[in-house]
């Protein structure tokens, strides 16, 4: 059976028209499936959208997050809850082809185990957007030392790929990232994104900042190294002061130097604040792991019944 998780939050506008193209589609293939919305905690009708497709159609089910925990926590909760041999995560907005979700599940009867979905295109975006992404994929890619400028999260997982993820106990996951850090036989499915058929996008310049930041620090210790990186310019810098300043008392031109020791103390200054701040990121962000709260609280389900989610079999 073929599980297809939707996250969605706010897109009472796309609930049916998602659960409509799905299931047409593979009930046009003759394909077994399931379909799980999770509701990222929407302040709008999604819950009730959600509901009224599962009535009309059992194999439409759904769950109901008590808050809204992003869209990592979302995704995770739908990986929990899907009972298939193997598993699509696809968008809400469509804005991820549903057609190649065929594609990805023949690829999967021949053997691979997971499925990315590559994008040629990232659709209309803003220039500044652009290079943001740019810029936060190249960080991600060197650290993981692997090309995840043209991923993204929709994608098909067997179920030995879903299990390990959910036996992974990190509370702040990349799901883009580790699904493609765990290995297993890969191949990949190129598709243009598509413009939004109706609402609007979730996603503002400080959620995404805040989401990238999140991640970054979540599956790298790369930003650290620009304290290591802060630390070498420093001394280059102060070497180099230090220099001139005995050429200047051995030859007797020292002069006064009031400028140069503000400079150089704001410069430090800077450094120590820039530094310290890095160091307790990641010390908030242990805090977080080790307190061991659930990433996800379900406060509500439809046409699915409550599975334990302490250990999964690989």
């Amino acid at each position: 059976m073929l599980s297809v998780v939707i996250p969605a939050y706010n897109e009472e506008q796309m609930i049916r028209k998602a659960a409509d193209r799905v299931s047409t589609l593979l009930e046009k293939e003759k394909i077994e499936y399931e379909i799980l919305f999770v509701d990222d905690g929407s302040d709008d009708r999604t819950w009730q959208y959600i509901c009224y497709e599962g009535e009309k159609n059992e194999k439409i089910k759904g769950i109901c997050l008590s808050r809204n925990f992003g869209k990592e926590s979302a995704l995770f909760a739908g990986l929990a809850q899907a009972g298939g041999d193997c598993v699509v995560v696809i968008d809400c907005d469509l804005q991820h082809p549903p057609e190649k979700i065929i594609e990805m599940y023949r690829l999967w009867e021949n053997g691979y185990e997971i499925v990315e979905g590559m994008k040629r295109n990232r659709g209309k975006e803003s220039g500044m957007h652009t290079f943001a992404a740019k810029c936060f994929y190249r960080i991600i890619s060197q650290a993981a030392h692997m090309d995840l400028s043209h991923a993204s999260d929709f994608k098909l997982l067997d179920r030995k790929a879903v299990n390990v993820l959910l036996n992974m106990p990190e509370k702040n996951a990349f799901f883009r990232a580790l699904s493609s850090w765990i290995g297993f036989k890969t191949t990949q499915v190129e598709y243009d994104v598509r413009e939004r058929e109706a609402g609007e996008t979730k996603w503002s310049t400080k959620s995404l900042f805040r989401y990238a930041i999140t991640n970054v620090t979540s599956f790298t210790a790369a930003p650290m190294q620009i304290i290591t990186i802060l630390g070498i310019i420093m001394f280059m810098v102060t070497t180099g002061l230090t220099i001139t300043a005995l050429y200047q008392k051995i030859t007797g031109k020292a002069q006064g130097g009031f400028t140069t020791v503000i400079i150089l103390q704001c410069f430090t200054g800077s450094v120590i604040m820039i530094s310290l701040g890095i160091v307790g990121y990641y010390i908030a962000k242990i805090y977080d792991e080790i307190k061991g709260r659930p990433r996800y609280i379900v406060s509500e389900r439809k046409n699915c019944e409550e599975k334990k989610q302490n250990k999964f079999r690989v």
